[in-house]
């Protein structure tokens, strides 16, 4: 299964669109953070857009990243015809496909997720939190169809967070990969295969491996 088109237009798209808002690419590097010469290198396709790139542009560009990530090239809306296939088996497998074509930065990536994890450690806890957590996440995991990659391991860690004897501190780790996963707070959007699924990947990778240090294990 191949993630990438045949003829990518992302670099007309961005010219396009930079064009139409009266933008350079010097200013679009200071609004993004991106170096000038990766935005020109991008937009005269000598260089690959990474999904943050992407995502950056999509903000400031005032179009949905899903435009650009179509204009990459990227297999956009294909995760029910994949349901059967093993790239749902695990990070390290959804890991190889997008270091094979330089697509993943995992140090960018992770920071991000770890950032966010952090934010819903505290949430969990709240009223509202758990709310969310008890009343969505059965329904969240059968809008998946209940399949999906990590759906087992989220489904642990639900009942992890829902036992009684479980601690304050491991149900507001195990809260935070819930809260991740149900509100779809994604770094990278589910529809972009299978990049959509790196980040919930690395957050459950992330909680369980946090869990894993403490004295007792996630158990069903």
């Amino acid at each position: 299964m191949s993630d990438k088109k045949k003829e990518p237009e992302l670099g007309p798209t961005l010219k396009s669109l930079l064009k139409g808002r009266s933008l350079s690419m010097r200013k679009l590097s200071l609004l993004t953070g991106i170096d000038t010469a990766t935005i020109s290198r991008i937009a005269n396709g000598k260089q690959q857009a990474r999904p943050d790139h992407l995502q950056q542009f999509a903000v400031h560009l005032g179009v949905p990243t899903e435009q650009l990530f179509q204009a990459a090239g990227f297999d956009v809306g294909s995760r029910q015809s994949e349901q059967g296939s093993d790239i749902y088996a695990s990070v390290e497998s959804i890991k190889d496909v997008l270091l094979s074509s330089n697509l993943f930065d995992q140090q960018f990536t992770t920071e991000l997720v770890s950032k966010e994890l952090s934010k819903y450690e505290q949430y969990a806890m709240t009223e509202e939190g758990q709310r969310i957590i008890v009343d969505d996440f059965r329904t969240k995991v059968e809008s998946v169809n209940g399949t999906g990659p990590f759906i087992d391991e989220l489904r642990q860690l639900y009942e992890l967070y829902c036992r009684e004897d479980t601690t304050p501190e491991k149900r507001a780790i195990a809260g935070s990969a819930l809260l991740y996963f149900i509100l779809s707070a994604d770094i990278i959007p589910d529809y972009v295969f299978p990049l959509g699924y790196l980040d919930d990947a690395i957050a459950v990778q992330i909680v369980t491996g946090r869990l894993s240090q403490t004295a007792d294990k996630i158990e069903p």
